[in-house]
């Protein structure tokens, strides 16, 4: 009998099905309500559930751990939470766990980037176990887009005297589709389907995440189809594929919801100066960045909010490239050639374009007499030791924005705190006052023209020099069956995914 299990259970190892993608760094914190990365983000994308989502073209919020949510007043929103919903070690999710997670994320113990989102809230009120109300100060523009944060376990973290530290955020417990069972640093993640999952269980029995940093590494193991998913960069597309790389991946491309810039630290007394900063941005030719990085697979970056948001104006446009000017701007500042402006722009490696941006900037800067050192880091040691503690001249770097933006969290002044995202350190009083009055403005096309003024005075003051869109070009095996690409990309239904 026990000869028998055993060739059952290693014919189930052996025909399990794997699916193999590349991560460019290790992940930091695999918790939700800390994970401020990208490398965490996405495995935790595969772990935790939000109350609310996207549907497939990131148009209209749908229902994730809630079933079902309605607005009682334009101060009250009601959540109907599924029930049946379990952690992956068996315990039931309950409305304790949504409390505990607000709770927990507005805590002085925890330095949350997401608390500025939820300053509206004015309290959660549990109804029964599975039915809660969150009342709010005055009405909130991104009141349901708040509760996609991800929600943490309170029967394991309660107890729990230091979060930031805790062995949870290498050991997680979630709700979603996938649970961590192996975590090996600068090697693999690896990911096993949850047989409990409430929307029925992964068709693909692993994912194993392979941490590579190095881009060609990545490229070569891809078209060695160790990895059967992972974008790849415009150089690539346009002159490193041939016929046999096309018969064995399918190629997906849309314009990106991200977008690199180069951030001063506004700190610092020399990036104070207006005259300065514009004479930096006069100096960069932000087209030829686009044509000699992505041919035709990106477009400028204009401002702080991309294309196709009700946020975008497109009145504003990308400064051109005044070299005469530029030298004026800085002579006026106090820099010439026997007194040159120096600094330095860090970035990461973790992005395979950007260290060659960093390259062709400070080509161009050059022109006007200044002195640009480039430091190209590890991702996190580029988190961890240069932009959270906020010692940089410059970074080069990059976001990404959700369907509606927030300006609250990368450009008030309340954001220039530890762990916040407005780590440049800008201030501007008037912008902070409009970015309070549009918070509770609930009419969209009133919330439209507020943020088109935004976006104006933003790109006016050069708190960040707006560089470049990315085209997302992902290839992926044909191995992988009933993808079903959306405008919101491939992923929405990746549980579905056979292999």
């Amino acid at each position: 009998m026990v000869k028998y299990l055993v060739i059952l259970l290693f014919s189930v190892m052996l025909f399990a099905s794997t699916l193999h993608i590349a991560s460019s760094s290790n992940p930091s914190r695999l918790n939700p309500i800390i994970a401020t990365d990208s490398s965490s983000s996405e495995v935790v994308g595969f772990l935790f559930n939000g109350l609310v989502k996207y549907d497939k073209n990131n148009k209209e919020i749908i229902g994730d751990l809630a079933k079902n949510f309605y607005f009682e007043n334009n101060t009250t929103l009601v959540f109907e939470l599924r029930k049946g919903v379990k952690w992956h070690d068996g315990a039931d999710f309950t409305s304790k766990d949504v409390l505990f997670t607000y709770k927990t994320i507005l805590s002085d113990k925890v330095s949350s980037p997401y608390s500025a989102s939820f300053h509206f809230v004015k309290s959660v009120e549990i109804i029964d176990d599975y039915n809660l109300k969150v009342h709010y100060k005055k009405p909130y523009f991104k009141a349901l887009e708040t509760w996609m944060m991800g929600i943490i376990p309170e029967h394991l973290l309660k107890d729990e005297p230091n979060l930031m530290n805790a062995s949870f955020n290498t050991k997680p417990i979630g709700t979603g589709p996938y649970k961590l069972t192996k975590l090996e640093f600068s090697k693999a993640i690896t990911l096993e389907a949850n047989d409990d999952y409430f929307e029925g269980r992964p068709k693909i029995d692993r994912i194993m995440l392979h941490v590579i940093p190095d881009p060609m590494t990545r490229f070569l193991m891809l078209k060695s189809q160790k990895i059967e998913i992972d974008s790849l960069d415009p150089m690539a597309y346009e002159r490193q594929l041939d016929a046999d790389f096309f018969n064995k991946f399918q190629l997906y491309e849309k314009i990106a919801h991200a977008y690199t810039y180069l951030g001063f630290n506004l700190r610092k007394k020399r990036f104070q100066d207006p005259r300065v900063r514009e004479a930096l941005s006069l100096a960069i030719d932000r087209q030829a960045l686009v044509d000699i990085l992505f041919f035709k697979h990106a477009k400028v970056c204009t401002g702080p909010f991309l294309p196709g948001s009700l946020a975008f104006n497109e009145s504003v446009k990308s400064p051109k490239q005044d070299i005469r000017k530029a030298k004026t701007l800085l002579k006026e500042a106090g820099y010439d050639a026997s007194h040159p402006l120096e600094f330095e722009i860090a970035t990461s490696n973790s992005n395979s374009i950007r260290p060659y941006a960093a390259e062709i900037l400070q080509h161009q800067l050059k022109k006007i007499g200044v002195v640009v050192k480039l430091r190209v880091m590890e991702w996190q040691a580029f988190l961890n030791t240069v932009v959270f503690p906020h010692k940089f001249d410059t970074v080069l770097l990059g976001w990404g924005l959700g369907v509606t933006p927030d300006p609250y969290l990368l450009w008030h002044s309340d954001n220039d705190k530890v762990g916040g995202f407005n780590f440049v350190g800008y201030h501007n009083e008037k912008l902070d006052k409009m970015i309070e009055a549009s918070q509770s403005i609930i009419d969209r096309k009133e919330l439209a023209k507020i943020w088109q003024k935004m976006f104006a005075m933003i790109v006016d003051d050069n708190p960040y020099l707006f560089l470049f869109i990315p085209n997302e070009i992902t290839a992926v095996s044909k191995k992988i069956k009933n993808i079903k690409p959306a405008s919101g990309g491939i992923w929405h239904n990746y549980i579905e995914w056979e292999k």
